[in-house]
């Protein structure tokens, strides 16, 4: 097959090659253009010479097929390809930001912005589960930052999708990676979980914020499999001011068996943008590794994998969604703080992975000072954080699996919408007032929620069949919910 040589100057489809930005081993990337579109714009293009590694083409093959299906910010938009039969090659979406790979000549970086940056990759992760994908080569030259904060995971030749052929499982039987960020189930052979780019995530955020990666970088396949029974040194063996909270998030992402870490990669996002809510365990104040004794068993089990749960990214998202639940402390006792309970009870018996944040809008003059105590000199904002935890005793929900959250605003909907947006939340209670003057004239708060919220909403209210009776009478109502999806 005799291929068009693509070179400055050459037109390939009506796509005008432009500077050449990189040249290696398994691909080449040009800068285009192309009359009709108006913006900027990549080529990449396999290496197809002499001696060209199988594992490249079955990759770009992969990355043709998969490219196409995703959207979102989080990814590079493709715009055309070409195929093997006339011209292999995909255009795609110039994304105008930096990869963190120039971020390794000032490592260690600051917690903080190990961690904000961690948690938008996270989120970027979240979004390609979503759409059936596993990546598998997340690592700092695979990452991108748009400038309006996104990050984007871009080369998705070693990518799995759960709805396509695996051509790279299919053709090769060794592990393909990026030996420092592989997981352990992916070293084994396994493609699918999605949870093994959060283990490179961890990796990762390990070595920005210390400057040591925490496997090192064999190149053997012998020295991979060590990451099945070796742990990585506790991040505060190497930095002793490493905060507990990071540490528990790092060394949750880098356990060995993928049920043990983040359920998804929004629960995880979650956790590094409120370090307040970890929940810390044994991981937090780890200062050693293990002793060799308990290594050598793990070695020499009968089947070190055995316990290992692999997922798929199919099942990805029903098992560790998030539900936000609005709470109106002026009814945690009444009728419909119980219908709430209910309801929230009735979601989380059929997700059992789900985590629950509990919230409460502590509404906040536009133009006014507030003040920060009420009447009896307690802080409203801690005084709420309480009322809060009562509301919720009653779910008897474990601490990993339950957070509060007041949240100072003007306007209780506009706040509510915020916080799941920025937290990704899949699902929102809450309750309906009764009717009042105020929210004929305003507008009620569940409606504005439910007509604007980016997640399924359900909206629980109570209908009073009688009036409320004194003395021995009776106060007869029934509860009911709608869901807007």
């Amino acid at each position: 097959m005799n291929y068009r040589r693509i070179i400055p100057g050459a037109t390939v489809d009506g796509f005008l090659i432009g500077k050449q930005i990189h040249s290696g081993g398994m691909a080449t990337i040009w800068e285009v253009t192309h009359p009709e579109l108006n913006l900027p714009m990549l080529m990449k293009a396999p290496v197809l010479d002499e001696g060209a590694d199988p594992a490249a083409i079955v990759g770009f093959e992969m990355e043709q097929m998969i490219l196409p299906r995703l959207a979102g910010p989080h990814v590079p938009k493709f715009i055309e390809a070409g195929n093997f039969m006339v011209q292999p090659y995909i255009v795609m979406e110039q994304i105008p930001g930096a990869a963190l790979l120039p971020w390794l000549d000032h490592l260690p970086l600051p917690y903080g912005e190990v961690a904000a940056m961690g948690a938008k990759v996270a989120v970027a992760l979240d979004s390609l589960h979503r759409q059936h994908v596993v990546h598998l080569d997340v690592k700092p030259s695979n990452i991108m930052l748009r400038p309006t904060g996104e990050a984007v995971l871009i080369d998705y030749g070693l990518s799995h999708h759960d709805e396509l052929p695996d051509l790279m499982a299919e053709q090769f039987r060794l592990p393909y990676g990026t030996a420092p960020y592989m997981a352990p189930e992916q070293v084994m052979g396994h493609r699918g979980d999605p949870r093994s780019d959060q283990f490179a995530l961890g990796v990762l955020m390990y070595f920005f914020a210390t400057g040591t990666r925490p496997f090192g970088d064999p190149q053997r396949l012998s020295g991979l499999k060590r990451r099945l029974w070796w742990d990585p040194p506790p991040p505060r063996a190497l930095r002793s001011d490493f905060p507990l909270w990071f540490q528990e998030i790092i060394l949750r992402c880098l356990e060995v068996n993928p049920a043990w870490r983040y359920p998804t990669g929004a629960q995880l996002a979650f956790e590094l943008m409120n370090p307040d809510q970890v929940k810390l365990t044994g991981r937090s104040e780890r200062l050693k590794r293990d002793a060799f004794t308990t290594v050598l068993k793990r070695r020499f089990s009968e089947d070190t994998t055995a316990s290992v749960q692999i997922g798929t990214v199919a099942s990805f998202g029903a098992s560790g969604p998030i539900i936000a639940v609005a709470i109106d402390l002026s009814e945690t006792s009444g009728p419909l703080a119980e219908a709430l309970r209910m309801t929230v009870a009735q979601i989380l018996a059929s997700l059992p992975g789900a985590r629950v944040a509990c919230l409460n809008v502590l509404k906040q003059g536009v133009i006014t000072l507030d003040t920060t105590l009420d009447e009896e000199g307690r802080n409203k904002h801690v005084q709420r954080l309480v009322e809060l935890k009562h509301w919720a005793e009653p779910l008897k929900l474990e601490e990993g699996r339950v957070s509060f959250q007041v949240l100072e605003a003007p306007q209780t909907a506009a706040a509510i919408l915020r916080y799941a947006r920025a937290n990704f939340v899949d699902h929102i209670v809450m309750g309906a007032r009764a009717s009042s003057a105020r929210r004929t004239l305003l507008g009620s708060v569940s409606g504005e929620v439910a007509t604007h919220a980016p997640c399924t909403v359900t909206v629980v209210r109570t209908r009073r069949h009688h009036r409320t009776e004194y003395g021995d009478g009776a106060n007869e109502k029934s509860e009911d919910s709608w869901t807007v999806g």
